[in-house]
């Protein structure tokens, strides 16, 4: 077996290899490619209606009345 310092490049069926991309290139592609998806669902939102709150209802809650003592 033979020995060597130099890299080995594989090929499939004699179809050049793709130029590599920085891993900055590859991060901004990653994040344009994120955010544009973001971007279509925002797009694709349901716009809901708002519910109106209703009023506010005063209740009694036992055993919290503070009666006098007597």
């Amino acid at each position: 077996m033979t020995t060597t310092n130099e890299q080995l490049e594989l090929r499939f069926n004699g179809i050049p290899l793709p130029p590599t991309r920085s891993r900055r290139e590859r991060r901004i592609a990653r994040a344009q490619w994120w955010f544009g998806r973001m971007r279509e669902i925002v797009a694709r939102a349901i716009d809901w209606n708002t519910v109106v709150e209703p009023r506010p209802e005063q209740i009694w809650i036992p055993g919290t009345r503070c009666e006098a003592q007597g």
